[in-house]
C-alpha cells in the first residue's frame, strides 16, 4: 500500500463509483486474515501539511507486543503475541490453552518523509505512526512577486 494524494473532480460520485468497480466481489482468499487465522488489523492513513499519520486498531495488545522497522523505503508494522494458559483441579486433569497471534503489514514510504524522525505511541488500543514530511515538501505559501 503506498501513501498517496489522489484528487478527484467529483468526489462523492467518483468514490462511490471507483469503490463498487475496484471491489472483488467473488473474493474467497483468506487476504484479510494472517498465517495464524487471525484477522489483519484495519488501518486509517491521514495526511497533513507536516507528514502523515497511520492509525492500527489493534486492541488487546500492548507496546511490546510491536514490532516497527524501516528498510529501504518501506515500513512494516508487526506484532506477534504468544499466550499459554494451565489450570489444575485437584490433580484429575489438566487444561492448557494456546493462544498466538500475529500480523504484519508493510507501507512503501514516499521520498518526501524523513524516515529518520518517524514516532509511534500506542493508547487505547490504537497504534500511532507518525511520519513527518520534509521541510521542502511541505507546501509553502502563496507569495506574490512585485512587477517592478
Amino acid at each position: 500500500m503506498t501513501l498517496i494524494r489522489r484528487t478527484e473532480n467529483y468526489p462523492a460520485w467518483s468514490n462511490l463509483f471507483n469503490e463498487f468497480l475496484n471491489h472483488d466481489w467473488i473474493d474467497w482468499t483468506h487476504r484479510n486474515y494472517s498465517d495464524t487465522n487471525t484477522t489483519i488489523p484495519s488501518v486509517n492513513i491521514l495526511e497533513n501539511q507536516d507528514g502523515f499519520k497511520i492509525e492500527v486498531a489493534a486492541p488487546g495488545l500492548n507496546k511490546n507486543d510491536f514490532k516497527i522497522e524501516v528498510n529501504q523505503g518501506t515500513l512494516k508494522i508487526s506484532s506477534e503475541k504468544q499466550e499459554e494458559r494451565e489450570s489444575e483441579e485437584e490433580g484429575k486433569y489438566s487444561r492448557k490453552e494456546f493462544s498466538y497471534q500475529s500480523f504484519s503489514r508493510s507501507f512503501n514510504l514516499p521520498v518526501t518523509v524523513e524516515s529518520d524522525k518517524i514516532e509511534a505511541k500506542y493508547e487505547n488500543g490504537i497504534l500511532t505512526v507518525s511520519i513527518p514530511k520534509r521541510d521542502e515538501a511541505k507546501p509553502k505559501p502563496v507569495r506574490m512577486i512585485e512587477i517592478q
